[in-house]
């Protein structure tokens, strides 16, 4: 991790976006069999650098951390095909969508999102640690907002593109996002 990176993860507005995030994140993809060592590297530098710029006002902070990782790695002499892949990388974690051949993109995506289907205690935790985050919204634009991206992952057909995230954490990522809703209404 540089410098920038820790300092960026340790900002006092952060509660959710932190480096343990990054870390489970990793932990997640150290669990994932069958990539080459290259595409490991890869996943590993989009994980440490998707959330590096996370401002809760703003709505570009993927594309911000996707040119912070874009500027740091060829600073650090990668290559331009793996900082293209980086870049890719991050910018997928904004919507979260992914065709099914992606196979990088889709483990991106599902690690990020594998929060959805912790144990419902670590899964309201994390829902608290959000609102803190989102503390400068008052109460009922949160709500609304809040439920809003919440139905959106719940309507979605395909919550974890990889299969192997989508059999571990669909069925309860789908019972948190309802628990959440029904909080939220």
């Amino acid at each position: 991790m540089t410098p920038a990176l820790e300092a960026a993860y340790a900002q006092p507005h952060r509660r959710y976006h932190t480096r343990v995030h990054i870390e489970d994140c990793l932990g997640k993809l150290a669990a994932v069999g069958g990539l080459s060592a290259r595409d490991r590297r890869i996943l590993e530098y989009a994980l440490w650098w998707h959330d590096a710029i996370y401002d809760p006002t703003r709505g570009d902070n993927e594309d911000l951390s996707a040119e912070m990782a874009s500027r740091d790695l060829a600073a650090q002499g990668e290559d331009a095909a793996a900082i293209a892949d980086v870049d890719r990388l991050i910018r997928l974690t904004k919507g979260h969508t992914v065709s099914a051949a992606d196979r990088l993109g889709a483990l991106m995506v599902s690690i990020d999102l594998s929060i959805l289907g912790a144990p419902p205690a670590a899964y309201d935790a994390y829902s608290a640690q959000v609102r803190e985050e989102y503390a400068h919204v008052p109460e009922a634009e949160f709500r609304a907002g809040r439920r809003a991206v919440l139905e959106g992952f719940l309507k979605a057909p395909i919550l974890f593109p990889d299969a192997a995230f989508a059999a571990q954490y669909d069925a309860q990522a789908r019972a948190n996002l309802r628990r959440e809703i029904e909080r939220l209404a």
